[in-house]
């Protein structure tokens, strides 16, 4: 059942991703370009979508929060660690830095490879390389 639940998620997850164009790396950047707010040229449709997300998860976890088993079943794991680490914030800066650069997250990277772009291909291939390699590294725990 949880399988299957995934799988409906993800799909779900995947058209949202495609239908409001955030596996458009151009779009994001255009969301990131803060600058081009003074000439009209600034694109809020990221802070929609997240506010969409938004809107949908806080709900659900409210109800999920008191939970002690998933609604599909299996135990209910939320997180529980809000320490601010430097670990954390130095990772933050490079999936910024990334992020910002590119304009992948990824979700998004991943939803794109279905149009297999060589772009996209490598994007993920170097974003799983960086994966493995702080994993390798112990940087994960």
């Amino acid at each position: 059942m949880r399988i299957i639940v995934s799988l409906i998620c993800g799909t779900i997850f995947g058209f949202g991703l495609y239908i409001s164009a955030m596996i458009d790396p151009q779009k994001v950047l255009g969301f990131l370009d803060i600058w081009a707010i003074a000439d009209g040229g600034w694109d809020p449709s990221l802070a929609f979508v997240m506010g969409g997300g938004l809107a949908v998860a806080i709900p659900i976890f409210q109800f999920a929060k008191n939970r002690t088993e998933a609604v599909c079943g299996g135990e209910m794991s939320l997180p529980s660690n809000r320490a601010i680490t430097t670990k954390l914030v130095v990772g933050g800066l490079l999936f910024g830095t990334g992020w910002g650069l590119v304009g992948y997250c990824p979700g998004p990277a991943l939803s794109a490879l279905a149009f297999g772009h060589t772009d996209t291909i490598i994007f993920v291939v170097a974003m799983i390389a960086g994966m493995g390699g702080a994993r390798a590294m112990g940087l994960n725990k």
